[in-house]
């Protein structure tokens, strides 16, 4: 064949195959420059062990936080926003210079104003006005900071709930644990960095709620379940003992550290690093789950039976997870949608979370941990001021969701302490004054951990991302 001939048969498949001028490591050397780019504007350079330690982008005054989600949404105005206009206004309908055209799901348009339905009192040093179904919460009245004036884009509890955790109103977004733990990596090596436990019913925005979106699997929340095992699987089958265990995953770990060497595909080494975990979790879930070392006074204070779950249980487990280096504990409490008797909701989910709450900061703060933990409590949304009575569905004296204003309190890690911030209107519908948007919420829990909101992204679908998208600021106000 000549040599006119061999030419051309020269594919492009060839050209970058065999070129002489090194296509392919051009192609190499450039990613590699796209990652160092990546880099530094992330300020998260990606290690060998994904899990590895990082330095913030500046000191922190919190190294963990701690997330008491309220799923469903309790009703503000009826445990927080005490409203005496309301109580006048019970049986009116809402003025409609108020509602400003908003229609809502169920409720009529010419629903009537339903009225605070427990007696408020003033608690503490800081004369901060709380419900009387809070029984212990006024124990720590002067070490939170309740926030009266929090809103959001969403509406229903499915993309309410993503949006609060991930930015972002539909599934696929990292949540706000994954991006810590991208941020920060972990401290601890043999208990996930990331922990997420629930009680009560289901969860409307499931998964996507812990989910680590587009970035490394390493970083996605783990859940632990209320009974038998933490985690599925983590004990050993008849016969396994520990040392065959440690053999086998010995061997796959060298064949995914040579396939990793081969191609150098990240999520290999998110393979290699679960096995590992999962291994060391055979003896620290366990032990971590065993109450039994707590003393009687400790588990009186929470109000847990140490064999039942209950949101008493995971407040404590949560404690023991902060002492053994977790950076982010999410525990969901469902069951706060009081589309109906929203006194009757509240006197049943206060009962079971109102102790465990305050027990949990108190806890904190006895074994010198509440300074550099911050705790958050809170929904996705707030309750309306107008009554839900439907007797179709065999509502009545309920309340439906309300985006425009709600509540939230924060404790410990860097915020003040005994301040009130923020108020809505004489009806508790609109905020009037110190809005806190979710993305400013999310700003300011990365600040506390020492991450900058607008420095804190990850290349994905060819643009930077972030948690806060385009949004978002720190609310430098009620820090300390």
């Amino acid at each position: 064949m000549t040599f006119f001939d061999q030419n051309l048969e020269i594919t492009r498949r060839h050209f970058f195959q065999n070129c002489a001028v090194g296509v392919g490591k051009m192609a190499l050397a450039s990613l590699m420059a796209e990652g160092a780019a990546r880099a530094e504007i992330s300020g998260v350079a990606p290690p060998l062990n994904p899990m590895a330690p990082r330095a913030p982008h500046y000191a922190p005054k919190a190294k963990a936080v701690i997330h008491l989600f309220m799923a469903g949404a309790p009703s503000q105005l009826d445990l927080f926003d005490y409203k005496p206009k309301l109580k006048e206004y019970e049986g009116k309908p809402v003025p409609p210079e108020i509602v400003g055209g908003q229609r809502y799901a169920f409720i009529r348009p010419d629903a009537h104003c339903l009225g605070p339905q427990f007696q408020f009192a003033r608690h503490g040093e800081s004369g901060t006005e709380l419900s009387e179904v809070l029984v212990h919460l006024p124990k720590i009245v002067d070490q939170i900071t309740i926030l009266k004036a929090v809103h959001t884009d969403q509406f229903n509890h499915a993309p309410a709930q993503i949006f609060l955790n991930t930015g972002f109103s539909q599934p696929g977004r990292p949540s706000i644990g994954s991006w810590v733990t991208y941020g920060l990596g972990a401290v601890a090596d043999d208990l996930p960095a990331f922990v997420v436990m629930s009680t009560g019913g289901g969860i409307s925005g499931g998964a996507a709620n812990w989910s680590s979106g587009f970035l490394s699997t390493n970083y996605a929340g783990v859940r632990l379940r209320n009974q038998g095992d933490p985690i599925l699987d983590v004990s050993s089958p008849a016969g396994i003992d520990s040392q065959l265990q440690r053999e086998t995953l010995d061997l796959i770990g060298n064949l995914n550290q040579q396939r990793l060497t081969s191609v150098g595909d990240p999520e290999i080494a998110t393979r290699i690093a679960s096995y590992e975990m999962a291994f060391r979790l055979q003896t620290s879930a366990p032990e971590l789950m065993n109450l039994k070392s707590e003393t009687r006074e400790t588990l009186d204070l929470y109000g847990c039976d140490p064999d039942k779950p209950s949101f008493a249980r995971a407040c404590l487990l949560a404690r023991r997870m902060v002492q053994r280096g977790v950076r982010f504990i999410n525990i969901y409490h469902e069951g706060w949608d009081a589309h109906s008797d929203v006194a009757g909701n509240l006197r049943n989910n206060c009962k079971n979370t109102d102790q465990a709450s305050t027990a949990l900061i108190l806890d904190l703060a006895r074994h010198g941990l509440l300074d550099e933990t911050l705790v958050v409590w809170g929904g996705e949304f707030g309750r309306t001021p107008m009554v839900e009575s439907n007797t179709a569905l065999g509502r009545r004296l309920g309340r439906d969701h309300h985006p425009q204003a709600f509540t939230m309190w924060l404790a410990g890690g860097g915020v003040k302490r005994g301040l009130t911030w923020g108020a809505t209107d004489e009806l508790g519908f609109n905020i009037v004054d110190k809005p806190i948007h979710v993305h400013d919420l999310q700003a300011t829990i990365l600040h506390l951990l020492g991450l900058d909101h607008e420095r804190l992204t990850a290349l994905h679908a060819g643009r930077e991302f972030r948690l806060t998208d385009v949004h978002g600021k720190v609310v430098h106000e009620i820090l300390s």
